[in-house]
């Protein structure tokens, strides 16, 4: 490591002046996109040291703040932060912690996940973003494929880990026999942690993805493609120097990254987070308003829930209200903007990037559409045929264009050199996602490659669907797949999820179906439903691709058809 102070450094001075650039720009989308490049920060950069202690030494507003569901909470200064995380910095090194190496952080929505996310960064070692959620055989997988030499999690999960190789270091928050209790970090005394000499490419994250339709990637992020790539992030939510910014997302997910430690920090925010075992809509709902959060980010899965709540209080101090995960179906859009008179807007990135779509706030709204591209982010539509970019209005695959040499992008799948090779083919990087482009330049979801089906010839937008689904005030969540059928190929099936107070009889499927068929053009009519849950990741995402299974396994007779599937036949008459 070399020694550095906490003054601002010339790459410091140049993110600041990014930074501020983008704070300026808000209202102004197309001058942003037009004039913002990311700046070169140089040899060397370090986040947790560059910027994060340039902001945080001797500031006493409040960096984090954590509530629990009983109400009490721990507040966290940016000044108390710095010297909290020098001093698990100092005491990882003790325990062998060193530069270039992978460190698991399975950790809960605690204090003590931003002290090590942060003395890891300092470090220069690499951080390895974990859900708790994860069981045995995941934890055996991500330890070794991605090398992980140490793991830092709660007393309560040390159980999960009991097959680790033995010359990984084990580091609980709570005291375990055979692992070190982080608790005795914070009793080090630490002076700030010497820059470790990080140069921009180097590792920093790695984070596994969701695996909606197959085995889940390991994606491999820089010193800055997180770090600086945020700007984007920070454009599209709107954030603004001393804002209250609540996400609501899990550990050891890419958007908990995004909204609840870059983005923020990045602008100068205060982190708040609501950290619960069972999701209350009402409670979230006085903890918005008593907290006065400003900038409020949330699934759609969410927002859908707070909908069917009270909403007649307001929206309290909340400036800006943005959807994130899934696409945001335009009924919940209006529904937001009828009863608080806020724009709930939709924006659009993956854990290999940043934010690279969004409804930026001043800018004219097009519900069901992701927006546009954000600063920095050279997105294009990719024929899927020709594999020509698509000129104007039209329809392909969103990508990346390599040539621009886009900064927020990861450097790649580590160690899986085929899906990376699939995933940067012909000068692209390919999201897998299928949308469409309109005159404005306006970017609407149309769905993920594998998902987008034929029926009858005609293409069939899972998304579109079961947006106008969900307007039935029956269906809290849906799900459309292909059903084998002799006639038409494939014919659209919905699985459903019911809203509270209605059953799944055939009174409700009959109402649901008539509604979809009022409301769809006829090639999009659907054919058959099935109430249920629908099987999702472990992050919350839909798997249709299980769904598309078990259809594909009735249709082969495999299985037995459901008992409670219900045909569009029950409408004739209608």
């Amino acid at each position: 490591m070399t020694t550095t102070s906490t003054t601002a450094s010339e790459a410091t001075q140049r993110y600041r002046a990014a930074r501020d650039q983008i704070l300026g720009w808000r209202g102004k989308h197309e001058e942003a996109v037009r004039e913002f490049t990311f700046p070169d920060l140089g040899e060397r950069f370090n986040w947790g040291i560059d910027w994060f202690d340039v902001i945080a030494r001797d500031n006493s507003t409040n960096a984090l703040v954590v509530i629990e569901e009983d109400g009490s909470s721990r507040e966290i200064t940016f000044d108390a932060m710095a010297n909290r995380s020098d001093r698990v910095g100092r005491w990882l090194v003790d325990r062998g912690v060193a530069q270039g190496d992978p460190v698991i952080i399975m950790l809960d929505n605690q204090v003590e996940l931003w002290d090590c996310m942060l003395a890891v960064m300092k470090l220069g070692a690499i951080i390895m973003p974990t859900t708790s959620a994860a069981g045995a055989a995941d934890l055996e997988d991500r330890v070794a494929r991605g090398g992980a030499k140490h793991v830092i999690t709660n007393a309560s999960q040390v159980d999960k880990l009991a097959g680790l190789p033995g010359d990984i270091t084990r580091i609980s928050v709570g005291a375990v026999d055979g692992w070190h209790d982080l608790h005795d970090a914070y009793a080090v005394d630490s002076p700030p942690l010497p820059h470790p000499g990080t140069a921009p490419g180097d590792p920093l994250l790695l984070y596994f993805t969701s695996g909606t339709t197959s085995k889940p990637k390991l994606v491999e992020h820089t010193q800055v493609s997180y770090p600086l790539g945020h700007l984007s992030t920070v454009f599209w939510l709107g954030l603004r120097p001393g804002d209250v910014h609540l996400n609501i997302s899990s550990p050891g997910w890419a958007k908990h990254a995004w909204s609840c430690f870059f983005a923020p920090w990045i602008a100068e925010a205060t982190i708040l987070v609501y950290n619960y075992a069972r999701f209350d809509a009402p409670k979230l709902l006085e903890v918005l308003r008593d907290n006065e959060v400003t900038t409020f980010c949330a699934p759609p899965t969410v927002w859908r829930m707070l909908i069917n709540a009270d909403l007649s209080d307001g929206p309290g101090s909340l400036r800006e209200v943005i959807g994130a995960g899934e696409p945001l179906n335009p009924e919940v859009i209006s529904q937001v903007q009828d009863k608080w008179g806020l724009a709930l807007r939709d924006g659009y990135g993956q854990t290999e990037m940043t934010a690279a779509v969004g409804n930026t706030p001043g800018s004219p709204l097009k519900p069901g559409s992701m927006g546009r591209p954000l600063p920095g982010c050279p997105v294009v539509l990719v024929d899927p045929a020709t594999g020509a970019r698509v000129e104007g209005v039209g329809e392909g695959e969103l990508c990346l264009d390599l040539a621009a040499s886009p900064l927020p992008l990861m450097t790649g799948y580590q160690g899986d050199p085929e899906r990376n090779a699939e995933a940067m083919a012909d000068g692209f990087y390919h999201t897998g996602d299928v949308a469409s482009v309109d005159e404005d330049g306006y970017i609407t979801y149309v769905g993920r490659t594998d998902d987008v089906f034929k029926a009858s010839d005609y293409k069939i937008s899972p998304f579109e669907l079961e947006s106008v689904l969900i307007e039935h005030p029956a269906v809290a969540e849906a799900a459309i797949v292909p059903a084998p059928d002799e006639v038409r190929l494939a014919v659209p099936k919905a699985y459903v999820v019911l809203a509270p107070g209605h059953e799944p009889t055939e009174e409700t499927a009959r109402s649901i179906l008539a509604y979809a068929r009022e409301h769809l053009q006829p090639w999009q009519r659907v054919r058959r439903l099935e109430f249920g849950e629908l099987p999702k990741t472990i992050s919350g995402k839909i798997r249709r691709v299980e769904l598309r299974g078990r259809e594909e396994q009735v249709a082969s007779g495999e299985v037995e058809p459901p008992e409670n599937e219900y045909r569009d036949d029950i409408l004739k008459g209608d």
